[in-house]
């Protein structure tokens, strides 16, 4: 480890919290250099829905590498770029009646969050766009100037402009409706609120709590769009791509926006790969206009492709993410009920969940013990206080199980003072001392 700490910058975030050197990982698995398996409830922050190394996809790429496909191509024409079209077509677009352009942009979703703004306010000639507060839009200063986490916000260096800022849904409670304070601000002359550009809203708030609106003023909001001439931009980064039992996150609401963006699963296999959908007749852009390098990622385009061809040409695939989804909730509200005392809460929908721990300093020391008890996970939220599951939706059932039997396991034994464990320590399935073997029952002061 020591060339990382010699070499590497002092961002690096997710190493901290998981000091090992990984070197396999394999659907919902990963596995460090001394072969010890950790369930995979980090996922890529979301970038990894199909799993690691996925078989079908794997032999995708490699038939397409062996062919000497191309790589990289700007935004030329390719086979590969093609098939991924027609298969979006086919199995996203027509079933959804959608009538989208898609947009190949630089391959990170802070690009397809710039694109998506760029294009707003070059369409409509106004300047500011409403974001949300603890929304997450990316780390490039137009996405970063509508992301309201004021720790990342801060590490800009120069002020952020170009967003105003309203609560989201729930944010002043459960019974106050936010969208009707947007739609009194946007009919107000007086308001002091310029009418803007856009407004960017996740469906989900993963980075900002695992918040997520309801179905009620998810359609309320794109209504006072529509009334005031305001293109409505979905930000389903995390939130798509099937992670909410749909492939878009916003289906049930039975809404088109005019604008999504899409990225982290989108390409099936971890690779980058960006995308912005709009309405036709908002393609006004002028050729180069928004243009980036590595905007042809055909290997992302291969295996793209064939995740939907496999997972999305009929409904089997999204139903088993929904029932997956409604068995988290059942353990998570369980686990709240059992242990909770007021001070856990369970929130999210689908297989997008997570639990409120309160205080920062809790969910840290309940992920570290899920850590050492073989589990990966993350948190989130204002003060990282919100333990988020982000599994594979292709997890296996008795795999989801074991991994939210650890994190019930962890809690228990946060919840009873057993945390007083060293931050260097290890865990054992057994210990022999001169030829004894000590069991667990033995330990001392029952710490195995």
């Amino acid at each position: 480890m020591k060339i990382f700490e010699e070499l590497e910058s002092e961002v690096r975030s997710y190493a901290r919290n998981f000091p090992r050197l990984f070197n396999k990982a394999e659907a919902e698995f990963i596995y460090d250099e001394e072969g010890k398996q950790y369930i995979d409830f980090l996922a890529g922050a979301g970038a990894l829905n199909y799993g690691h190394n996925h078989p079908v996809f794997k032999q995708k790429l490699l038939d397409y590498i062996e062919a000497n496909g191309i790589t990289h191509s700007l935004d030329l024409h390719t086979e590969a770029k093609r098939a991924f079209l027609e298969s979006f077509k086919e199995h996203i677009l027509v079933p959804r009646e959608m009538d989208y352009r898609l947009m190949f942009t630089g391959p990170t979703g802070t690009n397809s969050v710039e694109a998506a703004l760029k294009l707003a306010r070059k369409i409509t000639g106004r300047t500011h766009v409403v974001a949300f507060t603890n929304g997450w839009h990316g780390q490039t200063l137009g996405a970063l100037a509508m992301t309201a986490n004021s720790h990342h916000r801060d590490g800009a260096g120069i002020t952020l402009s170009g967003a105003h800022r309203i609560p989201y849904d729930g944010y002043l409670g459960d019974h106050v409706d936010t969208t009707e304070y947007l739609d009194k601000v946007l009919t107000d002359t007086s308001s002091g609120v310029d009418l803007p550009a856009a407004v960017i809203v996740e469906t989900i708030q993963g980075e900002g709590g695992v918040n997520y609106c309801s179905i009620e003023w998810l359609r309320n909001l794109s209504a006072v769009c529509k009334k005031h001439d305001v293109l409505l931009i979905i930000d389903d980064i995390q939130a798509g791509c099937g992670r909410t039992g749909r492939f878009f996150s916003f289906e049930e609401a039975g809404i088109h926006p005019d604008m999504v963006t899409l990225s982290k699963s989108l390409s099936a296999y971890g690779l980058p790969f960006a995308l912005v959908l709009f309405r036709p007749e908002l393609d006004r852009w002028s050729p180069g206009e928004h243009n980036g390098t590595f905007r042809g990622n055909n290997h992302a385009f291969v295996t793209a492709k064939a995740a939907l061809d496999l997972y999305w040409s009929d409904d089997e695939f999204a139903a088993s993410v929904r029932e997956k989804g409604e068995y988290i909730a059942k353990r998570l509200d369980a686990i709240v009920e059992k242990y909770g005392e007021g001070n856990f809460s369970a929130k999210g929908r689908g297989m997008f969940q997570g639990i409120n721990c309160v205080n920062g300093e809790i969910a840290s020391k309940i992920t570290r013990e899920a850590y050492r008890r073989g589990l990966i996970i993350e948190t989130s939220g204002t003060n990282d206080e919100i333990i988020k599951l982000l599994c594979p939706l292709i997890i296996q059932q008795e795999n989801l199980a074991k991994g939210i039997d650890i994190l019930e396991e962890s809690i228990r034994v946060i919840c009873n003072h057993l945390d007083e464990i060293p931050e260097d320590s290890c865990y054992f399935d057994e210990v022999i001392i001169k030829g004894q073997k000590l069991e667990k029952d033995d330990a001392p002061n029952g710490e195995w």
